[in-house]
């Protein structure tokens, strides 16, 4: 084999080979380097290119973060940035300034988890795995600006990201503005009096902590009590992502808690509106819109107050005020403020013993049963249980329609994170309350008629009846009545007259909840924010940014009892005490401080990015406006700007996506920029799956040692099990582009996973068919270069009419194509039109062999920018004009029309695709097969749909 190979070798040394590829992709990215091929010109400042240039229309366009693991890239990695890369090259062609880089976020958990297991520093680990990264990205030929590059770890990056933090946190939002204002502004109105202080006390006489915590309850980052999942075994804090279903952390399977913790937050409900409108704007899938508003969660309904004895009032949310006359108890979330305060020292007298849990007081029962809640996670909590579990509180309210005294409960199915946390619970009309009262022999009252034949006494229902459409009944006191209304107009007027007694009134609710910023971990951004000696917060001075993650000696938050559910978190950085404690002059004077000892979320540095590709060297301003407006301003199609193409993957639907429109909105309330949402155009690339294979355990086995025999997949001898999944190092089944590019070269990989299918569908990974490729770059470049002299082969003489059609077709479908995102069906016409020149056979016109390589560029860039090369070319092909179809040519000379009679073809005509209905339809009477198929039959009537059809009815 070895000496066939060696013969073939010598008898065609320039043959298109694996080396060969490899050879030519290291050099012109060596060369395209060196020559600042991809650098995109700003049209000033630090950046500044050739005005030439600049004046061209700008593309943006963007891929999202990754984020540098150590187990590095496989195959499924790269679909989405070669997608981008073929598309910004396309655009680079057509005519753009393009701007195409990639940075890093790489601030997070794995890093940290690393260090913990290993002792390695996150950054060490985490500037390797960039490396690797780096090297694997670079091998695919990526046509990244490099000068623009970053990672959120980089001191000089999250120095911004720290300024931005400040300005949310000396930001309010103005309602009546609809806009975030600086809280300077607001201190100023409540100084002068043009705005009344919260409370009876002027704002003069205010203390520095009191007036920190009006102001707490405005700016848009504020610190606050927040209940959050606790889990003492990991010591630390978990997103609601980190819980099992049953309550459990994902990593370690220790319990989770809810615990109220100091913490720090971001307002995003106050943009609840703006981010609900602007999405109509914004060029993005309808299914992730419809996740988008469906996690914001609007609805209209009214507050309405139960007044509790001398205690207060408990305000409930809903969206059936109509219904009120039908409350007959209430339910409070069990982490609800107000539980303390209304539970009594003893059970009223008459309290139904099922009511009670058991317990010999209300505190016992309330106690007990708020530990059971927090054992359980909002998922499990929310899940439609068989058994209905909760506790009377001892207390009552007043419904403030009827008069009645109903019981107050505390149960799990009512969350903290909707609404006030407590409903009114109407069982009649609820299926939830109505399991509820039934497992509690709680009242329930019919005022919703039902439309069956169930009659109006609930005890006899096996459901509670729920409807838009029915009529109000058994709803009227001394003073309002119901009775007879539809649900809209009851709503209406019970609205009217809670909100005329000051005791309700109507309102939007959100289900989007402000967002939890805090974080209990080491490899994050420190905040900007140091506390005096009498707890109060303050904000760092621009000058002293960025506050750099000090070095600690344990990375591993300090873990408790797993079962401690009364323990609280200690963060690593409170045990640098150098650090944590410090003497600063914030502008009164040297005085001392603490430093926050949380960290922001790994969200943080992907909130903004976009705008430090822009301008990422300028230490100065957060970025130049005049750049800004350039690469990400309004324009026509684009009302609110952002980046031209954004391109990831579905999961980032709503966290990422929410967040990072939230801050730009904030910034573009400020001034600071001119885009009022951060992505224009948003395309979510599917997944390239793969073959798992499971012994009789379960477990999955390496699917590269894994054969084929008679339909069935066997590993070591051993029968195993195949499905389609996704691939991964632990699911053994990942292939690594390096490993491609070994054996084909990068741009057949390139082109493997742009032919596998559309590009917003998921495929499976078939490495035997990437050959498919492999021989359409072999087959184009015999077409031009003579494999055994290296030479071009081409010929400067006009090609022939034929290949002229064939060339101008696939230039325009290709151009279609490419602006489309189909990069699969441009594929396919360039290897048509390749194929035609194939058969041809002899020497290609030289102009059809360089449209060839320019259609090619896009896809496979080394091999065009060699071939280009070899044509005689100096200059780099990457900034050729993309072909331009001659319409001459694009339209087919003639079109097949067919020609029916009764439905059955009978003829079919080669016509002028210009030919009108009349000379079509004379044509077709007049040809042989269509005049004997109609024997002399009277014809009755002919449609004609010219070019393409004739139906004759005789």
């Amino acid at each position: 084999m070895t000496e066939i190979n060696t013969a073939a070798e010598t008898a065609a040394p320039h043959r298109y080979t694996a080396a060969m590829a490899a050879d030519i992709e290291a050099r012109w990215q060596d060369v395209w380097d060196a020559e600042g091929t991809y650098e995109a010109p700003n049209p000033s400042g630090d950046l500044a290119g050739d005005p030439a240039i600049a004046a061209r229309p700008k593309k943006f366009i963007m891929d999202m973060f990754p984020y540098p693991s150590g187990a590095g890239l496989h195959v499924g990695h790269p679909l989405g940035y070669i997608a981008t890369d073929v598309f910004a090259r396309h655009a680079r062609m057509s005519g753009h300034n393009v701007l195409h880089t990639l940075g890093f976020d790489a601030f997070g958990l794995p890093a940290e988890q690393y260090a913990v297991q290993t002792g390695t520093h996150p950054r060490v680990s985490t500037e390797a795995n960039m490396e690797n990264m780096k090297a694997q990205l670079r091998r695919l030929g990526l046509g990244h600006d490099k000068r623009r590059s970053f990672a959120t770890i980089d001191p000089e990056y999250y120095k911004w990201t720290q300024w931005i933090f400040l300005q949310i946190y000396n930001s309010w939002y103005d309602s009546e503005a609809a806009k975030a204002r600086p809280i300077a502004e607001l201190i100023e109105q409540f100084e002068n009096g043009t705005r009344e202080v919260p409370g009876t006390r002027a704002w003069a006489d205010l203390t520095a902590a009191e007036r920190a915590d009006v102001l707490g309850e405005y700016r848009l980052a504020y610190a606050s009590d927040a209940p959050v999942n606790w889990c003492p075994g990991l010591g630390t804090v978990l997103a609601n992502e980190e819980v099992t279903a049953d309550g459990r952390s994902e990593r370690g399977n220790f319990p989770v808690f809810k615990a109220k913790l100091r913490q720090w937050n971001m307002r995003i409900t106050a943009y609840a509106d703006r981010l609900l409108d602007d999405l109509d704007g914004l060029d993005w899938p309808e299914a992730i819109k419809l996740q988008q508003r469906n996690w914001i969660g609007r609805s209209e309904g009214a507050r309405v107050d139960f007044q509790v004895g001398d205690t207060g009032a408990i305000t409930v949310f809903t969206t059936r005020q109509d219904t009120l006359f039908g409350a007959t108890y209430m339910v409070l979330a069990p982490e609800h403020d107000l539980v303390e305060k209304i539970v009594p020292a003893a059970w009223p007298e008459g309290t139904h013993a099922v009511w009670t849990g058991g317990h010999a007081t209300p505190a016992e029962a309330v106690d007990a049963y708020r530990k059971q809640a927090a054992s359980k996670s909002d998922v499990e909590r929310q899940a439609d249980a068989k058994e209905k579990t909760g506790v009377f509180t001892g207390a009552y309210a007043t419904n403030p329609v009827s008069g009645e005294q109903v019981p107050v409960f505390i149960a799990d199915y009512v969350l903290m994170g909707y609404g006030t946390g407590a409903i009114m619970a109407v069982p009649a009309h609820d299926s939830r309350d109505f399991a509820f009262a039934r497992a509690f022999e709680l009242p329930m009252r019919c005022v919703v008629e039902p439309s069956d034949d169930r009659g109006t006494d609930p005890s006899t229902w096996d459901d509670a009846f729920g409807s838009y459409e029915a009529k109000l009944v058994n709803s009227a006191n001394g003073e309002i009545s119901l009775d007879g209304l539809g649900v809209v107009d009851a709503k209406a007027k019970i609205t009217a007259w809670l909100a005329d007694r000051g005791i309700g009134e109507g309102t939007v609710n959100f289900r989007l909840r402000d967002w939890l910023f805090s974080r209990q971990r080491y490899w994050g951004e420190p905040f900007p924010i140091v506390y005096d000696e009498d707890g109060v917060a303050h904000a760092l001075p621009e000058s002293m940014l960025p506050l750099e993650l000090p070095e600690v000696e344990d990375y591993s938050p300090r873990t408790f009892d797993p079962d401690d559910a009364d323990t609280q978190p200690e963060t690593p950085l409170s045990r640098n005490e150098e650090w944590v404690n410090v003497t600063l002059d914030l502008g009164d004077g040297p005085k001392k401080y603490r430093r926050e000892t949380n960290t922001m979320p790994n969200w943080a540095g992907s909130c903004w990015y976009e705008l430090r590709y822009l301008d990422p060297h300028n230490d100065r301003k957060l970025v130049d406006p005049a750049i800004e407006q350039y690469w990400m301003g309004p324009r026509d199609g684009m009302p609110t700007g952002g980046v031209d193409l954004y391109v990831g993957g579905a999961e980032h639907a709503v966290l990422h996506l929410l967040y990072a429109r939230f801050w730009s909105k904030i910034l573009f309330d400020l001034g600071h920029i001119s885009s009022a949402e951060p992505f224009h155009k948003l395309y979510n690339q599917g997944m390239i799956q793969a073959f798992v294979y499971r012994d009789a355990r379960g477990i999955a086995v390496p699917a590269a040692e894994v054969e084929e025999r008679d339909g069935a997949y066997w590993y070591e001898g051993e029968k195993v099990s195949r499905v389609l999944g996704k691939m991964g190092k632990s699911l053994k089944n990942a292939v690594t582009p390096d490993e491609i590019c070994a054996e084909f070269g990068a741009d057949t990989l390139r082109l493997y996973e742009m032919a596998m299918g559309p590009l917003d569908v998921s495929r499976p990974w078939d490495t035997r068919a990437v050959v498919g490729q492999y021989r359409l770059l072999q087959r184009l470049w015999r077409n031009i270069v003579d494999e055994a002299t290296g030479e071009a082969t081409v010929v400067d003489t006009a090609p022939d009419e034929d290949t002229l059609r064939a060339l101008h077709k696939a230039i325009d479908g290709v151009a279609q194509d490419m602006a489309g995102m189909r990069f699969n069906t441009a594929i396919a016409k360039i290897t048509e039109l390749n194929n035609h020149l194939t058969k041809s056979g002899g020497a290609i016109s030289r102009t059809v062999a360089e449209q060839l390589v320019l259609l090619v560029a896009p896809l496979a860039p080394h091999i065009a920018e060699e071939l280009w090369h070899r044509l005689g070319h100096t200059d780099s092909v990457v900034h050729q004009d993309f072909p331009v179809a001659d319409p001459a040519y694009v339209v087919d000379e003639t079109v097949t029309c067919v020609v029916q009679i009764k439905g059955k073809v009978r003829a079919r005509l080669e016509v002028s695709p210009s030919i009108t209905d009349a000379d079509l339809e004379a044509l077709a009477l007049a040809d042989p097969h269509v005049v004997a198929a109609l024997g002399g039959a009277e014809i009755r009537k002919v449609i004609v749909r010219a070019p393409k059809l004739v139906n004759i009815v005789a």
